[in-house]
């Protein structure tokens, strides 16, 4: 047998390594060596904030936020598929239409649920009154 075929990512991974551990040490060499009152403060476009947020994120935007990265996710999967269309033939469009089917169904399971929902909650009304 020739040689193993892992001994290039071997290399790759202690490269890696070695840069990461490089970066990290010229960061800590040559970085600056201040301390303020507002080093630790969290910052937004170089304003300190005053006092706390004035309010908590529902569950539900991070509930958007994982739906939205999901859904981008597939739009990627779709492009790759369009560009290379003419080689894969009418047994990938099959699968891209499955795809996108199941998809819908994951878009309407969401909805349903009202996982999309942004305003606050509906309160639902009982038959009789």
């Amino acid at each position: 047998m020739g040689t193993s075929p892992v001994w290039p990512l071997s290399v790759f991974f202690a490269a890696i390594l070695a840069l990461v551990a490089g970066m990290l040490g010229a960061s800590a060499l040559l970085g600056p060596r201040h301390r303020e009152a507002a080093t630790d403060e969290p910052f937004e476009s170089g304003v300190v904030g005053v006092g706390q947020a004035p309010f908590r994120f529902p569950a539900k935007f991070y509930m958007v936020a994982v739906a939205f990265v999901i859904f981008d996710i597939e739009a990627v999967y779709l492009l790759a598929w369009a560009i290379a269309f003419r080689g894969l033939g009418w047994t990938a469009y099959g699968g891209a239409t499955v795809f996108v089917g199941a998809l819908a169904v994951a878009l309407a399971y969401l909805w349903r649920m009202g996982a999309l929902d942004w305003g606050p909650a509906r309160t639902r009304r009982s038959g009789g009154r």
